[in-house]
């Protein structure tokens, strides 16, 4: 640990089918999840809300499956997607925003872990979902600020990336070579493997993602063929087993390929501790060496030289590894000589920079160094940042035009 910080991290893995919720504080040795039967690993809480017949009582979870089976209450399936598609769902003769309803849900599951949890502050609540995109951002995002949760203590990820956080968060041994992941929490089996350039500093990663369908014909024979194919030609030091799939004791032949100097771990509940792991490596409660560049993850670093106590330095607006929708940078500088902003643009994976000069047309004459700039990067994409100068003046010397100079700027990836 860097530092102590005095909080938790909560990690919720929500999929079509049922939820997960996980919490971690740096006390713990290593995040918890929240059984919905007491003295049982049964993780998965149903993705299912109901309300009761004739009155404004809602139910989730088992409980709601419960009351449905009762011919109690009126049950709301599908109810991730339905949010998605931001639908409108009628539940006797009433209409509700199938949004207001995954509110619902979160705030119910959040009242879950046990009081020693709730009651210390919330440092980062990390949603992770299969796939992460602009609309699911935004959705989660404005169903936090429905719940007071401020945008800063939200974090979002997809499966590929919570499992980099997991995967780099154990023991050293198990992260020795490459590890991978096989995932069958949906028909189709998935493989995901992760790979480290320990030559960088930070060491980048790769995660080599594949889908491999649906199972047909013989199981184990099937995932055995998908074992041979996907280990051939790697060096594997672990391999996690995640999803309903796996259940049942069909592995034979595989789990015996799959167990030849490795070492293999069955579970639920990776993708929401991961994330409890990327809510403290985010807030900088644990050290991290690494860098992933993921589909959400920016593809560059943005950097000013300047002078700071006579001193040549740079200052980085933009961190390649940072989630590209949340990123933003920010400075304040005096302009030196000609009326011009150079940008040094770098790749994570490479040594090279690229250097960028905005000029500053129609800048009016001054004095040298008093003029004071405001500098703004904000992303638009993994792979382009929209950079804005603007003209702050110098005090009472030199009114402020306010004058906003703006430049588009991105890598190209190969």
């Amino acid at each position: 640990m860097e530092e102590h910080i005095e909080g938790v991290f909560i990690g919720i893995d929500i999929g079509p089918k049922s939820t997960l919720l996980s919490y971690y504080h740096t006390n713990m040795k290593e995040p918890e999840t929240i059984s919905t039967v007491l003295g049982e690993e049964n993780f998965q809480i149903p993705t299912f809300l109901a309300k009761k017949r004739g009155i404004g009582q809602w139910f989730f979870g088992n409980d709601a499956m419960r009351q449905v089976q009762l011919n109690l209450a009126v049950g709301i399936d599908n109810l991730f997607e339905k949010a998605m598609r931001r639908e409108d769902i009628y539940i006797d003769t009433e209409e509700y925003p199938a949004e207001e309803l995954l509110l619902i849900f979160l705030k119910r599951l959040l009242s879950l872990p046990p009081r020693s949890i709730t009651a210390l502050p919330l440092l980062k609540l990390v949603i992770t979902v299969e796939n992460l995109d602009v609309k699911s951002i935004e959705l989660f995002t404005m169903l936090a600020s429905r719940m007071g949760i401020s945008a800063k203590t939200v974090l979002l990820l997809d499966h590929r990336e919570s499992f980099y956080y997991f995967a780099l968060s154990q023991e050293k041994q198990l992260y020795m070579h490459d590890v991978m992941l096989y995932d069958y929490t949906t028909s189709n089996i998935k493989h995901c493997l992760l790979k480290r350039n320990k030559a960088m500093r930070p060491q980048v990663i790769n995660l080599a993602y594949g889908n491999h369908g649906s199972v047909i014909d013989d199981k184990d024979k099937f995932f055995d063929e998908i074992v041979k194919t996907t280990t051939l030609s790697e060096n594997i030091s672990a391999v996690y087993l995640i999803g309903d799939g796996f259940d049942g004791e069909w592995m034979k032949q595989s789990l015996q390929r799959l167990c030849k100097g490795r070492r293999v771990f069955i579970g639920k509940n990776l993708y929401s501790k991961g994330a409890c792991y990327a809510g403290a490596v985010r807030s900088q409660a644990v050290p991290w060496e690494f860098v992933y560049i993921g589909n959400n993850e920016l593809k560059l670093n943005l950097s000013l030289k300047v002078i700071d106590d006579n001193e040549m330095k740079f200052v980085t607006l933009i961190s390649a590894g940072d989630s590209w929708y949340d990123a933003y940078g920010e400075c304040e500088v005096i302009l030196d000589g000609s009326p011009e902003i150079e940008c040094w643009i770098q790749r994570p994976d490479s040594r090279k920079a690229i250097i960028e000069t905005l000029k500053l047309t129609d800048m009016p004459q001054r004095e040298n160094r008093t003029t004071r700039l405001r500098i703004m990067a904000k992303p638009v994409s993994d792979t382009e940042v929209t950079l804005k100068v603007q003209d702050l003046g110098f005090g009472e010397i030199v009114p402020a035009t306010n004058r906003i100079w703006e430049r588009q700027i991105a890598v190209t990836i190969v």
